[in-house]
C-alpha cells in the first residue's frame, strides 16, 4: 500500500497516512484515462455552431441568366456555396457531441488519475485548512509552503464556503468536492492538494 507523508500548514510533514492500494496504488491505463477526458471535454460543448445552407441564404431565387447563348457558364443560383455570400455546403449545423461512460469505466478512470498523481509525487495530503473568515492571503502562504504554485486542485471534504472562496480567489487555484471531482481537473492539475478527511471520504466512494 502507498504511504505518503501528512503535511501542516507550514509545510512541515506531521505524519503519514497509508492509502487504499486498489484506488491509488493501481497501474494507470492511459486508455481509459484517453476515453474520460474527452468524455468531459465533449460534454462540456455547447454544439450551438451553425451555418447556413444554400436553401437557407436569403436571395438567389431566379436564374441569374439564361441557360445558353451568354458565353457564362450555366448557373441556376447566385446563392450557390461555389459563389460570394452564397450557402455554405457541408458545414456545421447545432447538434448535441454528449456521449456517456459506464460506470465501471469511470470508476477506473478516477482510480487511473488517482494512481497517476501518485506515481508523479504530485498528490499532497494537509493536515487542515479550516478558516473563520475569509483569508485568501492565508491560503496562498499555506499552498506556496506546500510548493503548489501552478495550477492547483484543493479537494475538500465537505462543502466550507470560507476556504472554498478564500482559494478561489487565487490565479490556477480551483477548489473541488468529493462529489465535484472529475478526471480532467485532476490531470490537469499540477498539484492535487486534499484534505486528510477527504482521503477518508475518497476512499469510501471509490472502495
Amino acid at each position: 500500500m502507498p504511504e505518503i507523508d501528512v503535511f501542516d500548514r507550514t509545510g512541515k510533514a506531521v505524519g503519514k497516512i497509508t492509502l487504499m492500494e486498489s484506488i491509488f496504488g493501481i497501474q494507470p491505463n492511459a486508455s481509459v484515462l484517453h476515453m474520460a477526458i474527452v468524455n468531459f471535454l465533449a460534454n462540456q460543448r455547447q454544439g450551438t455552431q451553425s451555418t447556413k445552407t444554400r436553401g437557407e441564404v436569403r436571395g438567389g431565387g431566379r436564374k441569374p441568366w439564361r441557360q445558353k447563348g451568354t458565353g457564362h457558364a450555366r448557373q441556376g443560383s447566385i446563392r450557390a456555396p461555389h459563389w460570394r455570400h452564397g450557402g455554405v455546403a457541408l458545414g456545421p449545423t447545432p447538434r448535441s457531441y454528449r456521449f456517456s461512460l459506464t460506470k465501471k469505466v469511470k470508476r477506473l478512470a478516477m482510480k487511473s488519475a488517482f494512481s497517476r498523481k501518485i506515481l508523479d509525487s504530485e498528490l499532497v495530503v494537509l493536515d487542515d485548512l479550516r478558516l473563520t473568515a475569509y483569508r485568501t492571503k492565508e491560503v496562498a502562504v499555506v499552498l506556496s509552503a506546500l510548493n503548489a504554485k501552478k495550477k492547483v486542485l484543493l479537494v475538500l471534504a465537505e462543502t466550507d464556503r470560507i476556504t472554498a472562496k478564500s482559494a478561489g480567489n487565487i490565479t490556477g487555484v480551483k477548489v473541488a468536492y468529493i462529489n465535484t471531482l472529475n478526471v480532467y481537473d485532476i490531470v490537469n492539475a499540477d498539484k492535487l492538494v486534499v484534505l486528510k478527511d477527504a482521503i477518508c471520504k475518497i476512499e469510501e466512494v471509490y472502495a
